[in-house]
């Protein structure tokens, strides 16, 4: 995959898209998380989901630029 992608004339980096889409999991990840109730397993929310997010962003981005 490209380093860079063109929107019109402008150059984004691939990681900006990589950082969306994790962005979109983890906030679906968390509604789910919180519709089913399973919150209350985890001991500090907002540091789970800070390290969620951590590990889907580095998964997305390790599997496109290896």
């Amino acid at each position: 995959m490209p380093r860079e992608f063109a929107l019109g004339d402008i150059y984004c980096p691939t990681l900006l898209l990589i950082f969306l889409a994790a962005l979109t999991v983890n906030w679906c990840l968390g509604w789910l998380l919180a519709r089913f109730g399973l919150n209350r397993f985890v001991w500090h929310p907002p540091l789970f989901h800070l390290a969620l997010f951590v590990c889907l962003f580095a998964a997305m981005a390790l599997t496109v630029y290896r």
